[in-house]
């Protein structure tokens, strides 16, 4: 079953109009959480919204929003003020203009979303836009409101439906130059280059995300295992990087590296392949009493015979 719409409104090419329903493409939930505790009491701690100035605690339905114009002089904004702020993008992502994938610079993006029909009319209308999108192989730039605020929305096909991948603003990127400028100017020989390129060249491959293991996400699973079972934590020994002196000598020992690390990971016999937990599995992972252990304990089971002997 698919999660709550973020948002639900239309979609608009012109005169063409569906209405549609907006789902996040990701999600964080399968991710390992932290409570914060009392360390004397092991309670979990309450956050509390208190006056600044007089320390008691204020109902929500007292909190307003404010904005600072000086240290002591707030403007207060009321709920209903900022509902009343009617954007066409309320409700509607109207699609203003069509660009090409490549023109969108990858400092713009913020996060992706599922778009799709809501409810079930509009479908062919829906159909229509999709499908105009992928024939001239465009991403159709719109408008939408989310959490209060306006974004650049850039919708492409994907599948049946679209992707919608909300945008920066040009104010909320950082010009570069503020961090590059002291970047020293360095003359890379081609030596250097062609010793590179081989690495590069080596490591190649194709980009398959199901091969990609969040080992934080792991360690943090071995910790809480160790902690519940018991077992004591022994700290590991942080890795240290090393001087490079000699940079043309960095690349030529790289170089060897990679082609001894291929020869030794390559198999002698084939291997029985295993089938890797899926996302969501966080029981599968965290097992206190493990199989091994289960068939340890049977194993130390006496059979009938050795029972009849004795």
């Amino acid at each position: 079953m698919a999660p709550r719409a973020n948002w639900k409104g239309f979609l608009r090419l012109s005169l063409v109009t569906c209405p549609v329903a907006l789902y996040p493409a990701t999600s964080d939930s399968e991710k390992i959480s932290f409570n914060q505790l009392n360390r004397a009491t092991g309670h979990r701690i309450k956050y509390l919204k208190v006056d600044a100035d007089t320390g008691e605690e204020v109902a929500n339905e007292d909190i307003v929003k404010g904005y600072k114009v000086d240290t002591d002089t707030f403007i207060e904004v009321t709920k209903e003020e900022l509902e009343n702020v009617a954007l066409e993008s309320t409700r509607t992502i109207e699609i203003d203009e069509f660009v090409d994938r490549s023109e969108i610079d990858p400092r713009y993006l913020i996060r992706p979303y599922y778009l799709r029909p809501d409810g079930k009319v509009g479908h062919d209308a829906f159909a229509v836009i999709r499908e105009t999108i992928r024939e001239m192989d465009k991403v159709a730039i719109g408008r939408v409101v989310l959490t209060n605020r306006e974004h650049i929305i850039a919708l492409e096909p994907l599948d049946k439906g679209l992707m919608g991948t909300l945008l920066r603003y040009p104010y909320e990127v950082r010009d570069p130059a503020e961090y590059f400028d002291e970047i020293q100017d360095v003359k890379v020989t081609k030596d250097m280059l062609d010793l590179a390129r081989h690495i590069v060249d080596q490591k190649s491959g194709n980009f398959e995300p199901d091969k990609f293991e969040d080992q934080y996400e792991t360690a943090l699973v071995d910790l809480i295992n160790q902690k519940r079972a018991g077992k004591p934590i022994v700290p590991k020994e942080r890795p240290r990087g090393e001087n490079v002196v000699d940079l043309m000598e960095a690349l030529r020992r790289s170089v060897g590296g990679a082609k001894s690390t291929e020869a030794s990971s390559a198999p002698k016999k084939p291997t029985k392949k295993v089938k890797k937990a899926s996302a969501g599995q966080k029981e599968m992972l965290m097992p206190i009493a493990g199989k091994k252990q289960a068939k340890e304990t049977s194993a130390k089971k006496p059979t009938a015979r050795q029972r009849k002997s004795a």
